[in-house]
């Protein structure tokens, strides 16, 4: 299950304009509980899952981030052996860091894992989004400026070594 930002923003609203004052949202990864404050104009929030999402869990309901499926992902491979870089969020996909300015990366780029090979824009949040594996770009699929879906293709990487 996946929630976006936008998603957790309607689920708030909906409990304000019905003056809930808890709710608890289990999937098979965690289970979410929020709750109003005593004051009774904010929200408190606890997950209940291993450590490790836990702590990311909250870091990305306090920082407004989509709420993911925590189970980590291999990058998939393409039928040509190259591998799939997929976008990790909704949102305006951009091959530069700014208007005019070369492309983060070319077909022929050479990457490597932490290799920032675009950006994508959330709500005026510009979040890298980095080539997470080693290898050379190889095919882009995404327009500069366009909307994409979470897991959209962006690009093909041909491994190195």
């Amino acid at each position: 299950m996946s929630l976006s930002h936008e998603d957790v923003q309607e689920i708030l609203r909906l409990l304000d304009d019905n003056g809930y004052t808890d709710m608890t949202l289990e999937t098979e990864n965690f289970t979410l509980t929020l709750q109003r404050t005593d004051d009774g104009k904010n929200w408190t929030q606890e997950t209940k899952t291993a450590p490790r999402i836990k702590k990311e869990l909250t870091a990305r309901v306090r920082t407004g981030i989509s709420i993911e499926n925590e189970k980590e992902k291999e990058p998939e491979a393409s039928e040509a052996g190259l591998i799939d870089i997929r976008a990790p969020m909704v949102g305006t996909f951009y091959r530069s860091p700014n208007p005019g300015a070369d492309p983060f990366v070319e077909k022929g780029s050479k990457v490597k894992p932490d290799t920032v090979i675009a950006i994508i824009e959330v709500m005026k949040l510009m979040n890298s989004v980095p080539a997470g594996q080693q290898g050379v770009i190889t095919e882009l699929h995404a327009q500069d400026a366009q909307f994409v879906e979470k897991s959209q293709l962006l690009m093909r990487v041909k491994p190195a070594g």
